[in-house]
């Protein structure tokens, strides 16, 4: 078997080869004021894209962007706006003992269900669509209660509130029993367990369909993306639908680009970069994708180079980039901006990744 270190230098060789069907080259946390000290351009470092949070994105920040060539994308909070809760506590997702779930590592989501919630999420989403001229908004969170950005992930069982129970019996015609919220939730995750998963589902999905409505109205032309987890449909017995309540397909037709998280130094996967590159082709299967110029939804990942978990070392940074970036990938991204403002020797290596996909193109 070869070793970590003759993988990573075939990995290298393979990443300073162009890539011209990666059309975007992004960072994601902000803007990298660090490289634009003493007139650095963002094009010098093959960078031409910036995801900002939607709490931090401001005039000039966009001013800035634009004046370095970039599209500015804003990420958008959907499910995981906790502070919400402190005025509408009943929004909290309610577990299997009819109490309201405890977060999980301390992830505290809300109740997709919520009828005020989602009103709230929705208006702050036109609102940011009305304030600034971004080329596009990307979801974030959007996925039942749950901790899963870790090796080992945490995936309670949730969604038992009775305004949940109501509607959920008003869209199936499906008569619940009047017992305790125990009985009810035994009852949902064993007899009636597909059509409960399939509704919870169909609840994300429509808050996507919802959303592209809003953006096209908003501001025509717009990208709508997703950050999403990277797991497949094997992955955890299936959790990406049965615990995160992740339609991927029923999704698709609302957005435009996909961008899964696969992190894998985060993910328990520190000596194994290919591992991006797996969950990436199984999303492309999963969807039809094959990364050709000619489809409509793209996949753009997000990678990790930050410490997080486990830290990535600079030398590792050329095979990550190369993994994220095989087809269907059309587009690649890395998390986040300030692991690599601190650490300079990873900057320049993606710097030189980036130039590299680059070259050839105008």
């Amino acid at each position: 078997m070869a070793t970590w270190t003759g993988l990573s230098l075939l990995l290298a060789v393979a990443a300073e080869t162009p890539r011209p069907w990666i059309e975007v080259r992004g960072i994601y946390g902000g803007v990298p004021r660090e490289w634009l000290a003493d007139g650095g351009r963002l094009a010098d470092r093959g960078v031409n894209a910036v995801w900002i949070g939607a709490g931090g994105i401001n005039d000039e920040a966009i001013a800035t962007l634009r004046a370095q060539g970039c599209w500015v994308f804003a990420e958008f909070n959907t499910l995981h706006e906790a502070g919400y809760l402190k005025e509408h506590p009943d929004a909290a997702p309610v577990g299997v003992d009819g109490q309201p779930a405890s977060p999980p590592h301390d992830w505290q989501g809300v109740a997709p269900t919520h009828a005020g919630y989602r009103r709230y999420r929705m208006e702050a989403f036109r609102a940011l669509l009305r304030r600034y001229p971004v080329d596009g908004v990307w979801l974030d969170y959007h996925h039942s209660q749950a901790s899963w950005e870790r090796d080992v992930p945490a995936l309670p069982d949730t969604g038992f509130e009775p305004y949940t129970l109501a509607k959920f019996q008003a869209d199936t015609g499906l008569a619940l029993p009047a017992g305790p919220v125990a009985e009810v939730a035994r009852l949902l995750l064993t007899t009636h367990r597909e059509r409960w998963t399939q509704w919870r589902c169909d609840q994300l999905t429509d808050w996507v369909r919802e959303f592209r409505a809003i953006l096209d109205a908003e501001r025509p032309g717009a990208l709508l993306g997703t950050f999403h987890c990277p797991w497949t449909d094997r992955d955890y017995d299936g959790a990406l639908r049965e615990k995160l309540h992740i339609d991927l397909r029923a999704q698709a037709p609302y957005l435009d680009v996909l961008s899964p998280m696969p992190y894998h130094a985060r993910f328990g996967h520190a000596g194994d970069p290919a591992w991006i590159a797996r969950q990436t082709a199984w999303l492309g299967e999963h969807l039809g994708l094959r990364g050709a110029a000619d489809e409509r939804l793209q996949i753009w990942p997000i990678v990790q180079l930050a410490d997080w978990g486990e830290p990535v070392a600079a030398a590792q940074v050329p095979a990550v980039v190369e993994a994220a970036t095989r087809p269907p990938a059309r587009g690649v991204l890395i998390f986040h901006w300030s692991g690599l403002a601190s650490a300079p020797a990873k900057g320049e290596a993606l710097a030189s990744a980036y130039r590299q996909l680059r070259a050839g193109q105008p």
